[in-house]
């Protein structure tokens, strides 16, 4: 029951962030499932004992999957449902805590913090990049935004 209210509250920010960010109407409901699948890929990856970072990545590289064959059968850029899907993973809360712990005095913490939050922005990134290398491989660098490929 725990996890079914988590992925419905991540659904809702999804589309919430999805909102702000002045996503495509038709794109906010496929957004807001792909940041629920990514959400549970998360999930799982920790529940079975894997590392946040290689979580995270696993996670960011299922959002990007997922976008870019949705995006192209519905047509629109894969960057409005890849932006929406990786919300979930932003390490907000590690910056934020990164932050506290200088601001107090605490720089061995704040280190500790301010590292795995860069390996997990870094794990985003590395997800997104690979994905990208699937999508367009063979189709070189100048042809993957074509439209009708």
């Amino acid at each position: 029951m725990h996890f079914i209210a988590e992925l419905l509250i991540t659904f809702a920010a999804t589309v919430g962030f999805g909102i702000i960010f002045n996503v495509p109407k038709r794109a906010l409901i496929i957004g807001g499932a792909i940041g629920m699948c990514t959400w549970a890929v998360l999930s799982a990856g920790l529940f079975s004992g894997m590392s946040h970072v290689f979580s995270t990545a696993l996670a960011s590289l299922t959002a990007a999957i997922l976008s870019h064959f949705i995006a192209k059968r519905i047509r629109i850029p894969v960057t409005a449902l890849a932006i929406p899907g990786i919300l979930p993973l932003v390490p907000g809360s590690r910056a934020y805590f990164t932050m506290l712990a200088f601001v107090e005095g605490n720089y061995i913490e704040g280190l500790e913090f301010g590292v795995e939050t860069m390996l997990r922005a870094g794990a985003i990134a590395a997800g997104l990049t690979f994905a990208l290398a699937i999508f367009s491989f063979g189709k070189g660098i100048g042809h993957r935004y074509e439209p009708n490929r």
